[in-house]
């Protein structure tokens, strides 16, 4: 069991904009006694920027299971108040967050979340498409068939789709969806909060349009019309 003050706030951090960090997570950064990340180096110029020292350990996608339960282990047992950032956004969505809050929560200590920046509402609230259905898909498969089979899946039941991806596959994806849903109403959100933001809106027919290749995407998928479930042929390609 924990020591009963031991705490763990999931805490969002700006996307883009440093000025969208609430001040409550910059509050509660100042005071705790560790801050768990999911690369140190970006952490730390975010720390830096806040003035703020503090003791960092990592949590990243290919930390081994065994040393999250020992930083539960740690945290459970010195009482301490730790926070959970991510490179941007809301920890949990598309990270290892959700990994390090199952091993707290089995070991007594309270999880508290620090609301803030997120790609997918963020990207969601500019659609215009309805947001009483939405499926959050995160990145998608790399392989063309895998990747229409999972867009194909998806959107068969939920009207709306939000998805992330490379500005490298941008395109490739934009013409999965063509093919899948034609017609459908597709946000692209690149850059979101940063200088060079932009939001490029497409209905999914013809030729993708073509975007720059810098920063990460947040794609807004709204069906207008019947999805293509696909052949067989086409869900071996690889």
């Amino acid at each position: 069991m924990s020591d009963t003050s031991a705490c763990l706030y999931i805490a969002a951090t700006p996307i883009g904009n440093l000025e969208d960090l609430t001040l409550r997570t910059i509050r509660v950064l100042g005071e705790c006694d560790l801050v768990v990340c999911e690369d140190t180096r970006r952490t730390l110029a975010l720390l830096n920027h806040l003035g703020f020292k503090k003791e960092l350990e990592s949590c990243h996608a290919h930390t081994p299971q065994s040393k999250i339960e020992r930083l539960a282990g740690r945290i459970a047992g010195s009482g301490s108040q730790a926070v959970f950032v991510t490179d941007g956004g809301t920890p949990g969505i598309s990270d290892p967050g959700a990994a390090l809050v199952r091993a707290c929560r089995s070991l007594g200590i309270q999880v508290i979340p620090l609301p803030g920046p997120s790609a997918l509402a963020a990207a969601l609230s500019v659609s215009g498409a309805p947001s009483n259905n939405v499926v959050f898909a995160g990145f998608l498969p790399l392989k063309p068939g895998k990747r229409r089979k999972a867009l194909a899946g998806v959107l068969e039941h939920h009207p709306t789709v939000v998805c992330y991806e490379s500005p490298w596959r941008i395109r490739a994806l934009l013409a999965d969806i063509a093919a899948v849903c034609p017609g459908a109403h597709v946000l692209i959100a690149r850059e979101m909060t940063k200088v060079h933001e932009e939001y490029i809106e497409w209905k999914a027919e013809g030729e993708p349009p073509e975007i720059t290749q810098k920063g990460e995407c947040t794609v807004v998928v709204h069906a207008m019309g019947p999805v293509d479930t696909m052949t067989q042929e086409d869900q071996n390609v690889e």
